[in-house]
């Protein structure tokens, strides 16, 4: 068996920089030694082209009236509807402020959207997911509950909802415009509390 060209570490010093072999199309091998001396120095890593991460924690969930027949939702307008007229139906929710629980913050929330005033009756699950708003990754996690309805009256939050509506309980899941939230709803089994 005939070793390679460079497998016997003859070196041309004519061809070759020092310390490299010779490869058999003549061009020199790479070193193997940590001696990096000789190497250019990469780049300092660019993190600007990359976009922020930041964590979101928010609380909120499904009113159900004081008759156990309908279920409370918000609508905000569709900001990709050209006619803006189209709502896109949720659940009420929002962050969870400092020393807030994900219980307080939920029925704080809620009435703070709907105006409704609520009770929490059992915890329906967590949905966390990403998006991107501002030029940042955002990671949202929100606490999910199922409330009964206490008292207060339907309006809508300034600047925050653009409608709020009451609809039997049968068809929240349908009226629902997020995937993730259709899929908490349906798979929660009885919603009356």
């Amino acid at each position: 068996m005939t070793p390679a060209d460079n497998a016997g570490g003859k070196q041309d010093s004519t061809n070759v920089r020092k310390g490299a072999q010779k490869t058999g199309s003549g061009k020199p091998a790479k070193k193997n030694n940590s001696n990096r001396s000789n190497r250019p120095a990469k780049k300092p890593h660019n993190s600007s082209r990359y976009a922020k991460r930041v964590d979101e924690v928010s609380a909120g969930g499904l009113v159900i009236d004081k008759t156990g027949t309908k279920g409370l939702l918000i609508g905000r307008l569709d900001p990709k509807d050209a006619s803006h007229e189209r709502l896109l139906w949720s659940l009420p929710k929002g962050h969870i402020e400092e020393g807030e629980t994900p219980e307080q913050a939920a029925i704080r929330e809620v009435g703070e959207e709907t105006g409704i005033k609520s009770e929490i009756v059992r915890s329906l699950g967590v949905i966390d997911f990403w998006f991107m708003a501002s030029g940042k990754r955002i990671h949202k996690t929100v606490h999910h509950f199922l409330f009964t309805e206490v008292g207060g009256k339907l309006a809508p939050q300034v600047t925050e909802v653009d409608d709020v509506q009451w609809f039997p309980i049968e068809e929240i899941v349908s009226k629902l415009a997020y995937p993730d939230e259709r899929k908490l709803i349906a798979k929660s089994g009885d919603l009356k509390p």
